[in-house]
C-alpha cells in the first residue's frame, strides 16, 4: 500500500488527530514534527479525495486520549522539578498508560501496517517534552549520562489532569579530580570506623546501658583525621551535594607520607544542584582547613569515565623510606645490595601483616630502580621506583623470607623501614612529564 493509501485507512479510524496520524508514517519522511506530517497528509487526502478530512480536537482523538496535546504542560512541570538544580545536560522519559499503547496497535492493526510502523508515542513524548526543556533551561540532552534524568508519569485519567502527572528527578552524580598530598603520618586515605563498636562510638555498659567506646574514645573512628574527611565534606558543601564518595587511586599505609607529585583521587558527589563550584576557592579553602596536613591540587571537574580510571590504574610508585639495620653494615655490600635489586624481578608471598584479609599468594613484581646512601653503619635511606602492588617494605625486610631476592638478605644483616614516604604515583604506561595522562 502507498502512503497515501495507508494514511487514508488511518484517517478513516476518525477521530484520529494530526499527531497521531503523522506518529505512524514518522519513519517515512524526516524533518517534520508528526503533527505537521499528519497535517500534510490529511491536506494532500482532501486534495485528492476532494473531501475535507477535518481534523479532530486533539482530546477527541482516541489514540492519545488527548495526551498529543499536553506536551508544553508537561514540559513545563520538568522545568518547575528541576528549579534550583544546576545541570548542563539532561534526558526525558515517559511511563505511557497501557490504554494509550494498546490503543496504538489496534490503530496500525486496522490500517493493515506493521505494528512498529512510524514511532511511538513515547518515543514522541520524550523528544517533544525534551526540546521544550532545552528551550526553557538552555541545556543539552544527553543520552548516555545526563546530569539529570525526568521521568514523566501519565496519569490514566487524561492530559486535563495534568496535576495528577508524575515528574521524578534523577540527578546523577558529579565528579572532582585531583592530587592529595599527606604530609603527616597515621593519617589514612579514607575514614576508618572503629572495629570494636562498628562506628558507633558506644559500647555495653557493666549496667546494661552504653558508654564510649574504649578503643575509639567515642568517636567511632580509630583516626580523627583522613584525606577523605578533609576534602569530601568541602566538595559535597559546595556543589551543594547529599554525600560524597572518595575513590582514590591505590593507597598508601596509614603510616606512610604522599608526598611531591600526589596521589590521585576522583570526589564523587550524590544529587548534586549545583556542578560548576570556584574549583581554586575550593582548592584552597581545603588546604586552609587542613592546616598543612593534607594538600589537595589540580581540582577539575571530571567524568564518571575518570572514575573507573583511576580506580583501575595499573600504577607504579616511587618510594623514599628510612631503613634501620640490626648490626652495622658494610659500605660494598650496601652498594652490592643495589646492584643486585636494581630492574630485578621479585618473588613475594603475601605479607604477614595483611595476610588476615588478604589471600595467600605469590606475586611477581618488578624493580624499575633503587638507589640509595647508607649514613651510617645502621642506618640507610632508600629510593625505590617499583611496579604497582611491590610490598616495599618486604622488600627491605624480606619478611621472613616470604620476600626473595630482598634487601636485608642482600646485605646479610635484618634490615627494617622506619620511615616511608610515596614520593611518586604514575600510570604503568604514564610519561612521567605529562600530568594530563589519567584526565585522558
Amino acid at each position: 500500500m502507498s502512503v497515501f493509501e495507508s494514511a487514508r485507512e488511518v484517517v478513516e479510524q476518525d477521530p484520529v488527530c494530526n499527531t497521531c496520524l503523522g506518529r505512524v508514517f514518522a519513519d517515512r519522511s524526516f524533518g517534520l514534527t508528526n503533527d505537521e506530517r499528519g497535517t500534510a497528509l490529511r491536506t494532500a487526502l482532501a486534495l485528492e479525495d476532494d473531501e475535507p478530512y477535518e481534523a479532530p480536537a486533539v482530546e477527541d482523538c482516541w489514540v492519545c486520549e488527548g495526551y498529543s496535546g499536553a506536551f508544553d504542560a508537561l514540559a513545563e512541570r520538568v522545568v518547575e522539578k528541576v528549579d534550583g538544580v544546576g545541570f548542563a545536560t539532561y534526558q526525558v522519559g515517559t511511563r505511557v498508560p497501557p490504554l494509550i499503547e494498546e490503543n496504538e496497535r489496534l490503530l496500525r492493526e486496522s490500517a493493515d501496517l506493521p505494528v512498529d510502523a512510524g514511532e511511538a508515542f513515547k518515543s514522541e513524548c520524550n523528544r517533544e517534552v525534551g526540546k521544550r526543556v532545552g528551550r526553557e533551561t538552555g541545556t543539552e540532552v544527553d543520552f548516555e549520562r545526563p546530569d539529570v534524568l525526568a521521568l514523566c508519569t501519565l496519569a490514566g485519567d487524561g492530559p486535563e489532569s495534568i496535576s495528577a502527572h508524575t515528574v521524578d528527578l534523577q540527578v546523577n552524580p558529579a565528579f572532582v579530580y585531583g592530587r592529595y598530598r599527606k604530609l603527616e603520618r597515621d593519617i589514612p586515605q579514607t575514614e576508618w570506623p572503629c572495629r570494636e563498636c562498628g562506628g558507633s562510638g558506644k559500647q555495653l555498659a557493666p549496667d546494661g546501658g552504653e558508654e564510649p567506646c574504649e578503643h575509639c574514645g567515642g568517636s567511632g573512628y580509630l583516626y580523627d583525621d583522613s584525606v577523605e574527611g578533609y576534602v569530601a565534606p568541602a566538595v559535597v558543601e559546595a556543589m551543594d551535594g547529599e554525600e560524597g564518595v572518595f575513590h582514590g587511586a591505590g593507597r598508601e599505609d596509614v603510616d606512610a607520607r604522599m608526598l611531591q607529585s600526589g596521589r590521585p583521587f576522583v570526589l564523587e558527589v550524590k544529587r548534586p544542584r549545583e556542578r560548576e563550584p570556584d574549583l581554586a576557592a575550593l582548592e584552597a579553602g581545603i588546604n586552609e582547613r587542613a592546616g598543612g596536613a593534607v594538600e589537595v591540587e589540580g581540582l577539575e571537574l571530571a567524568t564518571h569515565e575518570m572514575v573507573e580510571r583511576v580506580k583501575g590504574l595499573e600504577a607504579s610508585k616511587t618510594y623514599r623510606m628510612d631503613v634501620k639495620f640490626a648490626e652495622p653494615v658494610e659500605p660494598e655490600d650496601f652498594e652490592k645490595a643495589l646492584r643486585e635489586l636494581d630492574g630485578a624481578t621479585i618473588e613475594q608471598d603475601t605479607p604477614q601483616r595483611v595476610s588476615h584479609r588478604r589471600a595467600d599468594l605469590t606475586r611477581v613484581r618488578e624493580v624499575y630502580e633503587i638507589s640509595g646512601e647508607l649514613r651510617d653503619p645502621e642506618h640507610g635511606e632508600l629510593t625505590i621506583h617499583g611496579a604497582g602492588g611491590l610490598y616495599v617494605k618486604e622488600l627491605v625486610s624480606g619478611d621472613a623470607g616470604r620476600t626473595d631476592p630482598s634487601f636485608a638478605g642482600l646485605v646479610g644483616v635484618e634490615s627494617v623501614v622506619t620511615a616511608l614516604d610515596v614520593i611518586d604515583v604514575r600510570g604503568e604506561d604514564e610519561p612521567f612529564d605529562d600530568p594530563d595522562y589519567l584526565r585522558g
